[in-house]
């Protein structure tokens, strides 16, 4: 196999998932005989597992006998939960949450940018979302191993939880009437940034406390999301330390 955080064959992907190693996805072959016992191993943790074609999986680990399953190593562990992160160290009171995002060179520089501005954690959905692949920890530059990262089932849920403890959740969206820089970023705040293509979700934005945009001079109409978790987490540092 060409990447090395793969693992393939019923009883290594068992291992692993028993041992709470940090899997990242697994994929089953739909005529796998171990997909009951995976889809039960990968639920119980929370781990997205895809069924698919035996192709798809041949096509992972070619040459290997993978028993019609694969999965792939995190680049680093998650966080168990986002109660564990909000009671975790630290609390600067700066979170960014990432709606969608695909992107694993997007991530990864999104968690340069929140080791940089002392952003207390991550926050990514399960499914439909890149996680934290080598990809994504190259871009990183070993900021993956220092940000903690969680996964959640969703991230409009997520946003309820964070409301509840009294964080104030600001999303990013380019037809927002108010400016980022107009914002009072002072109270604890959650920044909700959407994917490529995107942008935040329906349930996401009517989530936020607060849409607020970037403005953009040119003919595009947003900037990617690393760049947008950058300009927010720094306005927030800027106002905390009380700069003009």
């Amino acid at each position: 196999m060409t990447d090395e955080r793969l693992i393939a064959g019923k009883n290594p992907v068992r291992e692993a998932l028993v041992a709470g190693q940090a899997v990242d996805k697994v994929w089953v072959a739909k005529d796998a005989a171990v997909l009951r016992e995976m889809r039960s191993l990968a639920g119980a943790r929370h781990i997205p597992l895809q069924v698919v074609e035996r192709r798809r999986v041949d096509a992972l680990a070619p040459g290997v006998a993978h028993q019609g399953v694969v999965a792939r190593l995190a680049a680093h562990p998650y966080v168990e939960s986002l109660d564990d992160l909000l009671a975790g160290p630290g609390r600067p009171g700066l979170l960014f949450l990432l709606d969608g995002v695909a992107d694993p060179h997007n991530l990864g520089a999104v968690l340069r940018t929140a080791e940089a501005a002392g952003v207390q954690g991550v926050v990514i959905p399960r499914h439909r979302a890149v996680g934290l692949t080598p990809a994504a920890a190259k871009v990183a530059a070993g900021a993956a191993g220092m940000v903690p990262v969680v996964r959640v089932a969703g991230i409009a849920a997520a946003l309820l939880t964070l409301r509840r403890e009294g964080w104030k959740v600001v999303g990013a969206a380019h037809d927002a009437p108010s400016l980022f820089w107009e914002a009072d970023l002072t109270p604890p705040v959650a920044f909700v940034v959407g994917g490529e293509d995107k942008g935040l979700s329906r349930l996401v934005r009517e989530r936020c406390d607060l849409l607020v945009r970037i403005p953009m001079a040119g003919r595009i109409p947003s900037l990617n999301a690393s760049v947008a978790a950058a300009l927010l987490a720094f306005e927030a540092v800027r106002q905390r330390r009380g700069r003009p």
